[in-house]
């Protein structure tokens, strides 16, 4: 069977100075563009996955104990918050957050991941399905490479972030708008991942559907130690009416990021896991609303990553109102190969990404 998958693409961001010391930041929705692929049904989806059953790495037995004086000491290095002069007002700092240690084989801070997104269906979503394999991974260590020699005193790990669930320009059999990866693809990525060595991440686009109903479909995907979570709010129609995916831009609530991390802490402890990454993409403001509600679990490891396109100035402005200022957890910062030279423009380099407050600890290229 055969099916059209249609990809979307975020936006570009639009600044407004205003006079004086403030900056208002304004994200110009201008639209989306669609590129148009067959997918090819895999009638043996439901199989694949234990065919790769033995490939599954296992989990030990006893996971080493959190290094609580490391932790605390890489978490504050990261928050990257400048010293105040002499006889300045001390504020509190919003950075680093504060929570409850993680359960041991955390991530972050320990280690900064840099990752290739995107969907093996489409060259127009993201490097991961443009480029030959040889080739999208020579570009990957390159990128790594970079990052480890600008910031040393943070081990780098790879990431393949893949979309999983696509939203749609159409509605589907269901009226959903949505369109779940099979089984081969989705192991495709996890398999990439494990080869390099590194981490995957299935992410969500659930379009009329729910990240709750979704993300029940990855479940045996997220038992797996080396496979995370990515949602996208930007896609997530329900709270907007249930408007068509590409027609306004999307929302989450803390209460839906409260209950998918509720899920994955579940899947942590009765799989008796390291604490699961989840990625929340965000470049506007109202697309995560009452950030300060949203719940830190030892399980799960939360990362804000600012997502849109466009000149330095403005994604810096966006990173500066929707992550240092709303502090969840930790951050990310997306960078575009395409997008974020247009106009004239040029791609953050990591030695520029490392002066942001926070430091970004999630790096991901489309």
């Amino acid at each position: 069977m055969k099916r059209k998958l249609d990809a979307m693409h975020p936006h570009l961001f639009g600044l407004t100075v205003a006079a004086g010391s403030c900056v208002a930041v304004a994200l110009v929705f201008l639209g989306l563009e669609y590129s148009t692929r067959v997918v090819y049904k895999d009638p043996a989806a439901d199989s694949v996955l234990a065919e790769h059953a033995g490939a599954k790495p296992q989990v030990a037995t006893k996971i080493p104990p959190l290094d609580t004086v490391r932790f605390d000491a890489m978490l504050t290095a990261n928050a990257n918050v400048p010293a105040l002069a002499s006889g300045a007002t001390v504020v509190p700092a919003k950075w680093p957050v504060k929570a409850e240690y993680p359960l041991p084989g955390a991530v972050l801070p320990f280690s900064r991941i840099v990752a290739y997104y995107g969907n093996f269906y489409s060259t127009k979503m993201g490097v991961l399905g443009e480029y030959p394999k040889p080739v999208m991974l020579a570009k990957l260590n390159a990128e790594i490479r970079k990052w480890q020699i600008a910031d040393p005193s943070t081990p780098v790990i790879a990431g393949i972030h893949y979309i999983a669930v696509t939203a749609q320009g159409s509605p589907g059999a269901d009226g959903k708008y949505r369109f779940r990866m099979p089984d081969s693809e989705i192991m495709k990525a996890v398999d990439l991942a494990r080869e390099i060595k590194g981490l995957a991440f299935l992410d969500i686009q659930p379009g009329l559907s729910t990240v709750q109903a979704e993300m029940s479909y990855f479940d045996k995907y997220m038992a797996m130690p080396d496979v995370h979570l990515g949602i996208d709010p930007e896609f997530a129609m329900t709270r907007k009416g249930s408007k068509k995916p590409g027609t306004v831009i999307g929302t989450l609530d803390a209460a839906d990021i409260n209950d998918v991390t509720a899920h994955l802490a579940k899947i942590v402890r009765d799989n008796n896991l390291p604490p699961k990454l989840l990625v929340i993409h965000r470049f506007t403001q109202g697309m995560v609303t009452n950030y300060a509600s949203i719940i830190k679990r030892p399980e799960v490891q939360i990362i804000m990553d600012m997502d849109g396109w466009g000149h330095q100035a403005n994604k810096t402005a966006a990173y500066s109102a929707y992550i240092e200022k709303e502090p969840v957890q930790f951050a990310g910062f997306k960078l575009f190969y395409k997008n974020d030279i247009k106009n004239g423009a040029v791609i953050f380099s990591p030695e520029q990404l490392l002066k942001l407050t926070p430091k970004p600890l999630y790096i991901q290229f489309q």
